[in-house]
């Protein structure tokens, strides 16, 4: 029986003016790298997209470094702002 990696959680933040394919850009990087997306939340607010994805990279096909070059190149591509961090990490710096 194949044993099961814990999951690693990281979070995406995505914030830039809205436009059609964000979401599918980022979701098909994600894909292409194996990495699941466990949850989303995403808002246009007065023409500009903010989105958190939640995304488990326990069985990602490549490195978190690459994972960051990838979102970097999109980002400027698409013109995003583009954070990509342990979810460990993101809790600690958005703590209340």
């Amino acid at each position: 029986m194949a044993r099961q990696k814990a999951p690693q959680i990281c979070i995406m933040t995505v914030t830039g003016a809205d436009r059609v394919g964000i979401i599918a850009k980022l979701a098909n990087a994600m894909a292409d790298a194996n990495i699941n997306i466990v949850d989303v939340n995403q808002k246009i607010m007065e023409d500009y997209f903010v989105m958190t994805m939640a995304v488990d990279i326990a069985r990602a096909a490549i490195t978190m470094d690459k994972i960051k070059k990838q979102l970097d190149k999109i980002g400027k591509e698409m013109a995003l702002n583009i954070a990509f961090q342990n979810e460990n990490i993101f809790k600690v710096m958005h703590r209340v």
